[in-house]
């Protein structure tokens, strides 16, 4: 509709998720009108998203630096492991202030209809983690934190069937309290700290 670099500016922001074609185009013409120095902030933004961000080494949350600010606290317990899909999920229960322990991030969650299966995910950095122990503290528990709709559930049975070979663990799912079919980064922080405090066994 538009010529050149707006259009293509409109394109490439209705890619985003939560997007639409009327939204982009009033982003596309707010920056249009913005200051040169805004846009350079956010150019700026964007090129350090594309070529500085960084996974931690251990639980594969998005760090600063080789180990993000969660596995570097010495005050955390590290007996316990809440695996989450995505970095944003971290974010959300730690609002809740309800978990002391660390994370593991998977990286997304099992979808054979897009081609996502087990081998994509970061399954065997926790299978690693579990054999592994940290100042003396070997994992007791796994909380299994992925989102409560179908390809989140099919990652959690998965995880359980996994982790039953571990006889001394103990793995549980988050309660009730959280919509089916929602995503974690949307839940206020009163359900998801219930969902927390009452979460139950799998195995």
């Amino acid at each position: 509709m538009f010529e050149g670099p707006v259009q293509d500016l409109i394109d490439e922001l209705s890619r985003l998720p939560g997007v639409g074609p009327k939204g982009a185009q009033r982003i596309a013409f707010h920056l249009v009108g913005s200051p040169k120095s805004e846009i350079e902030r956010l150019g700026s933004a964007l090129a350090k998203i594309r070529d500085g961000v960084r996974f931690c080494d251990i639980c594969g949350n998005i760090a600063a630096e080789e180990t993000c600010r969660v596995c570097k606290d010495s005050r955390r317990d590290l007996s316990r492991i809440c695996v989450v899909s995505q970095p944003k999920d971290v974010v959300a229960i730690e609002r809740t202030r309800e978990f002391h322990g660390r994370y593991h991030v998977l990286g997304g969650a099992l979808n054979p209809l897009a081609g996502i299966g087990p081998d994509r995910l970061r399954v065997k950095e926790l299978l690693t983690r579990l054999g592994t122990t940290v100042d003396g503290v070997t994992v007791t528990e796994i909380i299994i934190a992925t989102d409560p709709n179908t390809e989140g559930e099919a990652t959690a049975t998965y995880l359980a069937r996994m982790l039953a070979n571990f006889p001394d663990l103990e793995v549980t799912r988050l309660a009730s309290g959280l919509p089916m079919g929602g995503d974690l980064e949307f839940a206020d922080e009163m359900t998801l700290g219930r969902a927390l405090a009452g979460r139950r066994t799998l195995t």
